[in-house]
């Protein structure tokens, strides 16, 4: 028997890695001689930076550069010297994990960091670099990102403007003269796994800039920001933006990773598959095993379990799925594509209580998960 586990992590419980590792050790109990592969997954979110860094059998640089309100911190990236390849979480260096709860200030916060990133990989001898575009705590439309890497941003007058949200309305050129020679040798993958278009009611500022700090007002304004600098983005590049699938994503980045890195946006879950051979490792694979701390609805939309089920379907490989909480209904269950699927709690417990006995009750849904197949069998 050849079993894959394919995991998300537990939030807040169990790593990718520990959930194969429990996994492992509950169908050899049943299945002592398996092939067990371990192939932990991430969608782009918290916690992806481990996996790439496993998957590209990379090493994590550490680096100065600025925060979202420009003060210097030190962040890192996956870098891989053997297929020349980095993988950039943005929230790394401009995420709202990088600053307190009451400092949040979209207006004022910039990508810039992002973009120092980025260029560090290119001077290390990146040709590809993947990069995670969640968590951000900005809306410059990846202005920041941009001016790291020697765009510039002018106003009427032909004064430099600084790369935050605050100012997109304000420009009307942008100077390309002293941009990074290497950037235009670069491929870019960009991790995006939302839909938003970069202006309107389903746009940028009005989905997701209150949670950044921002007041009624502030949306507003950067709302008519981002439409103004859109105009701008297709007057000199050629590119209409609010076309752009996911340009809103991250404050817009969706928008700049297009037109300022030549990007192409994927699906998360997809880049990982892709940076791990996921399709080729699974095709004589009897059963794939995978999970995430809940399945519900929002599993259909671009996340771990629906990328594994994506694949396995190609294969006709039956997939189970443990997870910690299970809101689907059988129809759901169904439609989703799901052979079995189980939480893992053995008893009501608190959450706290929930996430001690995680590791044990997931190595005991293995284990039954074993009995049932071996009986079939």
């Amino acid at each position: 028997m050849k079993f894959v586990i394919a995991p998300d992590k537990f939030k807040g419980s169990l790593t990718g890695f520990e959930f194969c590792t429990a996994v492992e050790k509950g169908l050899l109990k049943v299945f002592p001689n398996a092939e067990i592969i371990h192939l932990p997954l991430a969608d782009g979110g918290d916690g992806t930076l481990d996996i790439a860094q496993h998957h590209l059998k990379g090493s994590k640089t550490d680096c100065l550069v600025k925060d979202p309100f420009f003060r210097e911190i030190q962040a890192s990236y996956v870098f891989s010297e053997e297929t020349e390849t980095a993988y950039i979480e943005m929230a790394e260096a401009s995420g709202l994990k990088r600053i307190a709860e009451n400092e949040k200030n979209v207006m004022q916060a910039t990508t810039y960091g992002t973009g120092e990133l980025i260029l560090n990989a290119i001077e290390k001898g990146a040709k590809h670099i993947l990069l995670g575009i969640g968590g951000s705590a900005t809306n410059d439309c990846g202005m920041g990102m941009a001016a790291a890497l020697g765009y510039s941003f002018l106003d009427a007058s032909g004064q430099k403007l600084k790369p935050i949200g605050a100012n997109l309305s304000q420009v009307e050129t942008i100077d390309i003269s002293n941009v990074h020679e290497k950037l235009k040798n670069i491929k870019f993958s960009i991790a995006c796994d939302v839909q938003n278009p970069l202006y309107g009611n389903e746009g940028a500022a009005f989905v997701y800039a209150e949670q950044k700090g921002a007041s009624v007002e502030d949306i507003l304004q950067l709302d008519k920001g981002l439409q103004h600098f859109a105009s701008i983005l297709q007057q000199q590049f050629g590119v209409d933006c609010q076309q752009i699938n996911g340009a809103g994503a991250a404050g817009g980045i969706g928008a700049g990773s297009v037109v300022f890195l030549n990007g192409n946006l994927v699906s998360g879950i997809e880049l990982i598959k892709n940076i791990s051979n996921f399709d080729e490792v699974i095709q004589d694979a009897d059963w794939l095993i995978t999970g995430e701390g809940k399945l519900d609805e929002q599993t259909f939309y671009g996340k771990t379990i629906q990328g594994v089920i994506n694949s396995a379907e190609q294969y006709n490989i039956p997939v189970a799925a443990f997870c910690g909480a299970i809101s689907l209904s059988i129809e759901q269950q169904q439609k989703m594509g799901l052979t079995y699927c189980t939480s893992i709690l053995k008893s009501i417990s608190t959450l706290n209580e929930a996430i001690e006995a995680s590791e044990k009750n997931l190595i005991f849904s293995a284990y039954n998960l074993a009995q049932l197949i071996y009986l079939k069998k």
